[in-house]
């Protein structure tokens, strides 16, 4: 027999309202310039950008939010998984359509960047789509593309901190959590409020991004880069220092030979050198 805590219960309950009461203000916030768009709300799914995703490939390419108080299956860069107990974290995915020749590298920087400017002026950008906070990991943020003929469906997936989550297995080299409430000191903080502002952030990114691209941005991403001018190591093994982000959002590394290179796959995992 299987019993079920029904203080959980009373907490997914309480957070189902609070993203509904959410939904209902982004739809107002956003349907003048994307009249078509839909803002879900579910109470557990495998993962907000694995739907989208599916739910691309099966033919909708409607503007869509979808968010959910739990996630069963949730998922960050190279397939690491994102845990999201209910009114711990916040979930959500945006699906937008984009034409299929405009450029995408620099998405996720601009779209960091909106956010850490809303979240807390304590927020940083680590290449190429985290947000730290004094070296803590506060937020991910994952996009994923499906190409359909002459468009693409672009889906925003950003995973966010709450509540400074406790580290099941935590190792020397990861990267320790902090959540939003301890960030900005207010235990009260509210969930709901937090959904809108932050999806309100990635819809004027998006659009700010497919009119003016990420080189408008590189001045203020670099008040916020986590990495400038810090000795780094890249997951194939390469060291050296970060040296800030080229026009088309790539990472400038300078090795120890004084030669820079730009890194632009979204696959490489950057962490700063031990000292």
């Amino acid at each position: 027999m299987t019993t079920t805590d029904p203080r959980a219960s009373d907490a997914s309950d309480d957070v189902f309202r609070a993203l509904n009461g959410a939904a209902e203000a982004i739809w107002l916030d956003n349907h003048a310039t994307w009249p078509d768009v839909s803002v879900e709300v579910l109470p557990s799914i495998d993962s907000t950008n694995t739907a989208l995703m599916r739910r691309a490939r099966a033919g909708q390419h409607q503007p869509v939010v979808l968010m959910a108080v739990t996630q069963t299956a949730g998922k960050g860069r190279s397939g690491k998984a994102w845990e999201s107990p209910a009114g711990d974290s916040l979930s959500f995915s945006v699906g937008l359509p984009m034409a299929a020749d405009a450029p995408l590298s620099g998405l996720s920087l601009a779209i960091g960047l909106a956010l850490a400017e809303k979240l807390t002026p304590r927020a940083h950008i680590k290449w190429p789509n985290d947000l730290w906070v004094d070296q803590q990991k506060l937020a991910g943020i994952l996009i994923e593309v499906a190409t359909l003929g002459h468009t693409r469906f672009v889906v925003v997936g950003v995973g966010l901190n709450i509540q400074t989550p406790q580290l099941l297995h935590p190792t020397a080299a990861a990267v320790p959590p902090i959540g939003l409430r301890d960030v900005t000191g207010d235990p009260a903080l509210d969930i709901g409020e937090t959904a809108a502002h932050c999806v309100n952030q990635v819809f004027a990114a998006f659009a700010h991004f497919t009119e003016s691209g990420f080189s408008s941005l590189i001045e203020r991403y670099a008040d916020r880069d986590a990495l400038r001018d810090v000795a780094v190591q890249l997951s194939d093994g390469t060291t050296g220092t970060a040296r800030g982000v080229t026009a088309a959002g790539a990472l400038r590394l300078e090795r120890a030979d004084g030669t820079m290179v730009d890194i632009i796959s979204q696959e490489v995992s950057v962490r700063p050198c031990a000292t």
